[in-house]
């Protein structure tokens, strides 16, 4: 029963994939582009769609400001190379982001997709090193290739008249599946376990009102669907670096065990004894 847990991750990827190939392309829905959010604001086009990816860059700015002093501590060590591909692809997506809803088109689409792309193959990457304690250095470059190319894969194919997002959002849907089971099969404590999980649940709801983005803004005004799956991701993506910040702070304020040199330092020596 162990070993067959202990393979459950690579025989769901496997499924997945299988499931994938088997289902065929999926395109992208036809009026993608037409968004909810029509306002304009000292000039700026789509204005709250374009203003709410504020939020990714200042998670990112956060995480590395805090994260990047603790990389080499015990906490952050092994995953550290995924979550700095995390970090990285957060700010970036706040950037291609911004510009593709300035004026969507499927040209400018492409630099939205391939931060998203990053970001997930980070936090994967990340999440693996943690449980694995080994380093994800080589899965994080793996994943950073993998995520520009399944974006390209999208684009080339809808170039040639019949798009396919299979690749794309399989690198989303990979880290909702793999993340919880990886920490539950090597038993991470419960409190991060908790933080990623309803990380991963806001990120879920936030793609839920990504597909109702007219019926929300019909109901909420200046907040349609898009603007509130970007404000939802961001408190993912915050929640995510508060658990790693709170991680890597504890392990680096943990007093140090004395060293022998310490101990020689001020225990007396027999030979500096003097007798009276």
């Amino acid at each position: 029963m162990n070993r067959l847990c202990h393979h459950l991750p690579l025989v769901l990827t496997a499924l997945l994939t299988g499931a994938a190939l088997l289902y065929g392309p999926v395109a992208q829905l036809a009026n993608y582009h037409a968004f909810a959010d029509q306002s304009e604001v000292l000039g700026i086009a789509h204005f709250t769609d374009v203003l709410s990816n504020l939020g990714f860059a200042l998670v990112a700015l956060w995480g590395l400001w805090r994260l990047v002093p603790a990389r080499r501590s015990a906490a952050l060590v092994h995953g550290w190379p995924g979550y700095y591909l995390f970090l990285v692809g957060l700010l970036l997506t706040a950037f291609g982001s911004s510009w593709y809803h300035l004026d969507p088109d499927n040209a400018r689409l492409i630099w939205d997709r391939v931060p998203i792309a990053l970001a997930s193959g980070g936090l994967l990457a990340g999440v693996w090193g943690d449980c694995r304690q080994r380093s994800s250095a080589l899965l994080a470059g793996a994943l950073a290739l993998a995520a520009p190319l399944s974006v390209a894969w999208w684009y080339w194919t809808e170039l040639a008249g019949a798009d396919d997002l299979r690749p794309y959002l399989l690198l989303q849907v990979l880290p909702i599946v793999l993340i919880p089971l990886w920490q539950w099969l090597h038993g991470r404590p419960r409190g991060e376990r908790l933080a990623f999980a309803v990380a991963l649940a806001l990120y879920i709801v936030g793609k839920f009102a990504e597909l109702l983005d007219h019926q929300i803004a019909a109901l909420l005004g200046p907040l349609s669907g898009h603007t509130l799956k970007h404000l939802l991701s961001s408190v993912a993506t915050a929640v995510v670096v508060a658990q790693l910040v709170r991680r890597s702070s504890t392990t680096l304020q943990k007093p140090r065990a004395p060293l022998a040199a310490d101990t020689a330092a001020v225990a007396p020596s027999r030979h500096s004894t003097h007798h009276h």
